[in-house]
């Protein structure tokens, strides 16, 4: 990323804890610094990011931090992952100071920071993120302005929480299959054909329950009775499926409720009921 802005023709000053990591970037042109707080000084822009909040706030706020070397007209940018309570405390203590801030961590791969094709979920005032623009530009070819400061990182939060769960849902699946004696690339390819691998939200959602639509497509009862299915094959062969427990139990929960009937996707609906309680 430091080096797409490096080659998008911005002056870039860079402190990294890793000496190898700030010689690699120094070798392409960027300036390094002794300190967060060196790094920032006099910038237009400051980025940071890193691991985990706590990291966050010890370059921002820390011995040699950040805040107290920049310029109240400066703006500052975090693209880390970072609890959302984290991104709002910060953003209030830099507001306390004149600064303005935004939220804007990333989704997508390695490859795609290396091709400057990330997506950039940002929070902060339509100035701020309008700001940013020319910045995110060089980072990424998908800029979702999610709301005011902390909405970038609660997408960002949202975002993981379904494709990590998503994740360890595939595993299972896949090690189904193979125990199951399919080939596993031939269950990939069919389940890219449905719902399973091209993802409720662009194919289930959007005309179900999204519309507010919950008249059966699929009824929960149906998934509830395959779901319990492919549970009796998985235990049968030893196979692990937690998430899928996990699920099907959702599903008894919406039997329960009355929603047998229902589109499968009426589990959005229920969850949302559950929420208000």
């Amino acid at each position: 990323m430091a080096r797409n802005l490096l080659e998008g023709g911005f002056e870039l000053r860079a402190f990294d804890v890793d000496p190898a990591a700030l010689a690699r970037i120094a070798g392409e042109g960027a300036t390094a610094a002794g300190s967060p707080a060196e790094a920032a000084s006099a910038a237009d822009c400051v980025i940071t990011m890193l691991p985990n909040g706590e990291h966050v706030e010890a370059a921002l706020l820390g011995e040699g931090g950040i805040a107290d070397a920049m310029r109240r007209d400066a703006l500052y940018v975090d693209m880390s992952t970072i609890a959302p309570a984290i991104t709002d405390r910060l953003a209030r203590l830099m507001a306390e100071r004149g600064i303005g801030m935004v939220d804007a961590p990333v989704g997508r791969q390695v490859q795609h920071a290396i091709e400057d094709k990330l997506l950039i979920m940002a929070g902060g005032s339509e100035a701020a993120v309008a700001r940013a623009m020319p910045v995110f530009e060089k980072l990424g070819d998908t800029i979702v302005h999610c709301g005011p400061a902390g909405s970038g990182s609660r997408m960002r939060v949202v975002n993981n929480f379904m494709s990590i769960t998503l994740n360890v849902t595939t595993a299972e699946a896949l090690s189904l299959a193979e125990a199951s004696g399919l080939d596993p690339e031939l269950a990939r390819k069919v389940m890219l054909g449905t719902a399973a691998g091209q993802g409720h939200m662009g194919t289930t959602y959007p005309g179900k329950v999204l519309k507010g639509d919950l008249s059966p497509g699929f009824m929960i009862d149906l998934a509830h009775k395959d779901l319990g299915l492919a549970l009796d094959l998985a235990m049968s062969l030893g196979v692990a499926a937690p998430t899928g427990q996990a699920a099907r139990e959702a599903y008894a929960q919406a039997r329960e409720q009355g929603g047998g009937q229902q589109d499968w996707t009426a589990i959005y609906a229920m969850a949302r009921a559950q929420r208000r309680r």
